[in-house]
């Protein structure tokens, strides 16, 4: 049976921020800012109610100002914050340091069965400590991260990503979003779905970051892990194409694709 896209979450009129949900983001490192922002920013643009941000102080002043929306904590507080949060986003920007493999052991130690979405960082941690992960786990590698998370060389990827997508939900008992240029959903059940949206102006530092975010603002309005995978990704392609038709494939940044979210969304309701 061939996959349908899901319907966008409904929005309730009687509703508040809690309603949309709560993500803990977990992402970006004292050299690396811009990814908590983009992955904070498009959780929010596509639904998401709430984003609170654990991370470096570096981290923390630059959203303090780029993103006055975002709550922001330092990284001891992520014990006590993830008891009331309802989705994890952890990975984007976070560095390989020793200090961020241990916040990264500890959190997943925490999550229990909270939905979570792990990128960048997270998977090149994950690849060499091996952790059980919560049940509802969306792992999001471009094809190098892929190889290493199935410890094999980038060609036996690029050679059949199709077949590298459902060994990595079967490795890791997870749905995995292998990105690509048609970017393919696969999960340990069986399900596949192949996107048709995007372009190459998406091939720009930090477009990850943003399907990251969208996925998990999706997630937190309380679609399935499938569905929100699948729905994220087609959206952020979508992004990627009107922006393309406004700036060009070499203009755009990706955080311009964020600007674009309630415009791709719009255009998908139609």
């Amino acid at each position: 049976m061939v996959y349908k896209l899901p319907k966008l979450p409904l929005r309730e009129e009687n509703s508040n921020k809690g309603t949309f949900g709560k993500i803990l983001n977990i992402s970006g490192s004292e050299f690396m800012t811009g990814a908590a922002y983009l992955s904070s920013a498009s959780a929010l643009k596509v639904g998401g109610g709430y984003v609170e941000v654990a991370s470096h102080d570096n981290v923390l002043k630059a959203l303090s100002t780029l993103l006055p929306e975002a709550v922001l904590a330092p990284i001891e507080k992520i014990p006590e914050l993830i008891k009331s949060s309802t989705v994890l986003l952890i990975g984007c920007g976070l560095s390989t340091s020793d200090s961020a493999i241990k916040v990264f052991k500890d959190t997943l130690s925490l999550a229990n069965d909270m939905p979570t979405v792990i990128d960048a960082d997270g998977l090149n941690i994950l690849s060499k400590n091996p952790i059980t992960l919560p049940k509802q786990t969306i792992l999001t590698p471009h094809p190098k991260e892929a190889s290493r998370l199935l410890g094999c060389n980038l060609e036996q990827v690029l050679q059949d990503p199709e077949y590298a997508a459902k060994m990595i939900s079967e490795k890791y008992n997870c749905i995995t979003v292998l990105k690509l240029h048609n970017t393919i959903v696969t999960s340990n059940n069986g399900e596949i779905y192949k996107n048709t949206t995007g372009n190459s102006a998406l091939a720009k530092a930090g477009s990850g970051d943003v399907l990251s975010g969208m996925i998990s603002g999706l997630l937190a309005q309380k679609m399935k892990p499938f569905d929100a995978a699948a729905l994220g990704v087609y959206l952020h392609g979508l992004c990627g194409d009107l922006a393309k038709n406004d700036l060009t494939a070499y203009g755009v940044l990706a955080s311009d694709t964020i600007r674009y979210i309630p415009f791709a969304i719009k255009h998908f309701m139609q």
